[in-house]
């Protein structure tokens, strides 16, 4: 049962985490004018890379390991869904990211302003991945 409250503890982070970006953070990124905003997203989002994508694994791999311990597959389902914001970042954001890297502040504008709207509207799904992993760790474990 401990790799299970593991597994809820590191995704309920995640999750914290991803739910911050979406409420607090983007939108009071977005009220910086565009060069701004693409100069704190850039080091923002390396930094949430390194910590949610942590996490995402760590979760992952602690909910299989419950499963696997305890013969009870509802784990794996949480563990699924952590897992998958990886290939869903890798894919889905990573791209929009690469061309959010590669603008330089001085050429940032309304275009880029369209494309940060658009990576947090990509993130979400992040956020109610991780969201619904949260909510099944915890039926699992008051089961």
């Amino acid at each position: 049962m401990l790799t299970g409250l593991i597994a809820l503890t590191f995704a309920a982070a995640f999750f914290g985490a991803a739910l911050y970006i979406n409420v607090a953070e983007h939108p009071a990124r977005m009220l910086l004018d565009d060069r701004n905003a693409l100069a704190q997203w850039s080091p923002s989002y390396a930094r949430a890379f390194n910590l949610q994508g942590g996490l995402a694994v760590l979760s992952g791999l602690a909910g299989f390991a419950s499963a696997w311990f305890t013969g009870n597959w509802h784990w794996a389902i949480g563990a699924v869904l952590m897992i998958a914001n990886w290939p869903y970042t890798l894919f889905g954001i990573l791209p929009l990211n690469n061309r959010l890297n590669a603008i330089s502040l001085d050429q940032a504008g309304p275009e880029t302003r369209a494309m940060l709207e658009r990576w947090n509207r990509l993130h979400r799904v992040r956020t109610i991945l991780s969201g619904i992993a949260v909510a099944g760790y915890l039926w699992v474990a008051a089961a």
